[in-house]
């Protein structure tokens, strides 16, 4: 049976605001990310329908807490919590929070595929 662990999946990003690390396993994205700031990435979603993440999320708060808002509400998950992220979503993240991800692979590349190419583009501008 496919598994990993945060100390076995390689570090992938590695900035101020996130450290990530991702592993494939049988069509899913298992992410362990770190997030060391209050970020707001909802610009990075530019472009997608709605301008909003469309990849399905499930995953576990380790430490910390993330929002997501959608269009008619907000879901706050705290440490302990496991949840579940809808498309239709943006994320607001806070200070010293650890999520363990699951979310299916081509859907997670499609949207990222956009976030990058929005990342470019603010480091060019």
């Amino acid at each position: 049976m496919p598994h990993t662990s945060k100390t076995e999946a390689p570090l992938t990003v590695d900035e101020p605001i996130i450290e990530g690390r991702y592993v494939e396993l049988g069509g899913y994205t298992v992410a362990f990310e770190t997030h060391k700031m209050e970020t707001d990435p909802a610009p990075l979603f530019r472009g997608l329908p709605d301008d909003r993440c469309q990849c399905p999320h499930w995953g576990v708060v380790v430490s910390g807490k993330v929002v997501y808002r959608y269009a008619d509400h907000e879901e706050t998950y705290v440490a302990g919590d496991a949840y579940y992220g809808a498309p239709g979503h943006l994320p607001l993240m806070f200070p010293d929070t650890e999520l363990i991800e699951f979310s299916p692979t081509d859907a997670l590349t499609a949207t990222m595929a956009v976030v990058s190419a929005n990342i470019a583009a603010a480091k060019a501008g």
